[in-house]
């Protein structure tokens, strides 16, 4: 089955951290670029990190540029997002998905007090 699945997200104090994980499976993960999304409550899904098949290019939203980091191992059909310094705005589902994918469950990030 082609997909990705998220995990990594949990309840955490504004300024603390999390790293989120995507694991792909069913295609070929090395040969496509991936991106995460969010969704906070409410709110449109939005765009937050994307990253190219050999990991050499990255891009982040302007909300996250400077605290969050997109990252891949090719070699174990993974791409992670570290999240440094969160704040209560960055609470969402969090997703990641390619070009050939399907959006997947996700995983949720709380960021409270």
């Amino acid at each position: 089955q082609v997909q990705f699945v998220e995990s990594g997200g949990g309840l955490v104090q504004p300024g603390g951290s999390l790293r989120l994980s995507c694991a792909a499976s069913g295609f070929a993960f090395s040969l496509y670029g991936t991106n995460w999304y969010r969704q906070a409550p409410g709110k449109e899904r939005e765009w937050v990190a994307g990253i190219s098949s050999t990991g050499g290019v990255t891009s982040y939203a302007e909300s996250v540029k400077g605290r969050f980091t997109i990252s891949r191992d090719n070699a174990k059909n993974t791409v992670y997002l570290q999240m440094n310094s969160l704040k209560f705005e960055d609470t969402g589902v969090y997703y990641c998905k390619s070009s050939v994918t399907a959006w997947g469950q996700g995983t949720q990030v709380t960021v409270s007090s």
